[in-house]
């Protein structure tokens, strides 16, 4: 009986000595359930945190300036998926005092966005849009600098319209109240097949940034002062998630059943509008043409080359 008890102490203690070890990160991610905004969700699938001793709590935004506000406020650790003409243009008015910073790229090059009608409507391409809106999910993200560089590169004279998510922007374009909705696949693909709605852009085509990082990730700067350890184990485990993603069919499975489509249309949207190159998290690239786009688009006021934001950058994992 001696012997039982122990050893059921023995247990208890090492299960809460586990418990103790786990390790807290709060995390803003947007647009729940699209392919890169599920890495949190591939690693726990596949182990990955319980193994790197992570807890993740999960905060799902509308994208944008929400899911900055979550890191800005200290709401959470991390912030994925930002766009980064927002975060450039935060920091620039901001400096140092601003309480994040970019710690990995999150996307490089724009592939997975398109820009749709209905089967209906007249417009044609973005050239056709002149005095329409066109809709993007919020100021600063990435959807904002893609559309941006389509309308310019169009020369185009729309009426770029912040419209939140894809569901409601969806809703929204179906009604009428906006003329040219956006979205991210799979979402909608199958009303393309079906002939309900009509695709006139897509983010493949602004030429200029396909080798320009548009989304990065951020850090509270708090968090990063108290848990760095911390948030490097948690890029090392989204690394391994991407990895595993690419990889494993169970990723696919998890992607249909959250866009609620069938495998093998999920499978085409990865095939198709995400390639593994876009998704590195190690390099911001082409900084200099992201900080022109943040000067053209005037999220800045005046010129600023990369030394001039050098304290933005702490990128935390840079894999081999």
């Amino acid at each position: 009986m001696r012997r039982t008890i122990l050893t059921a102490l023995a247990i208890l203690i090492a299960g809460a000595s586990a418990s103790l070890a786990a390790e807290k990160l709060k995390v803003a991610i947007p647009q729940k359930g699209f392919w890169d905004s599920s890495w949190v969700e591939f690693g726990e699938a596949a182990g990955f945190f319980k193994e790197a001793g992570l807890e993740i709590e999960v905060f799902y935004t509308e994208g944008g300036a929400q899911t900055v506000a979550t890191v800005v406020s200290g709401s959470v650790d991390i912030a994925m998926s930002n766009g980064i003409l927002g975060a450039i243009g935060a920091y620039v008015k901001g400096g140092d005092a601003t309480p994040y910073r970019i710690i990995g790229a999150e996307m490089t090059g724009a592939h997975e966005v398109f820009w749709w009608v209905k089967a209906d409507s007249p417009i044609k391409s973005l050239k056709d849009a002149d005095g329409k809106t066109v809709a993007f999910s919020s100021p600063g993200s990435s959807t904002n600098l893609i559309l941006l560089t389509l309308l310019k590169q169009a020369g185009s004279k729309a009426k770029p319209t912040p419209t939140g998510g894809v569901p409601g922007t969806f809703t929204q374009t179906m009604t009428g109240q906006i003329d040219v909705g956006w979205s991210v696949v799979p979402f909608a693909l199958k009303d393309v097949q079906d002939g309900k709605i009509r695709i006139v852009a897509r983010s493949s085509e602004a030429k200029e940034l396909a080798n320009q990082t548009i989304r990065v990730n951020l850090a509270n700067v708090n968090s990063l002062k108290t848990k760095r350890e911390s948030i490097v184990k948690f890029m090392q485990v989204i690394h391994k998630s991407i990895d595993w993603a690419y990889t494993n069919p169970q990723a696919i499975e998890i992607f249909a059943k959250n866009m609620k489509v069938t495998p093998d249309i999920a499978k085409k949207a990865v095939a198709d509008f995400y390639p593994k190159s876009a998704v590195q998290l190690g390099e911001i690239r082409d900084l200099e043409r992201s900080l022109q786009d943040a000067l053209d688009f005037k999220f800045i006021s005046s010129p600023k080359t990369p030394k001039d934001i050098a304290g933005l950058m702490d990128i935390v994992y840079k894999p081999k």
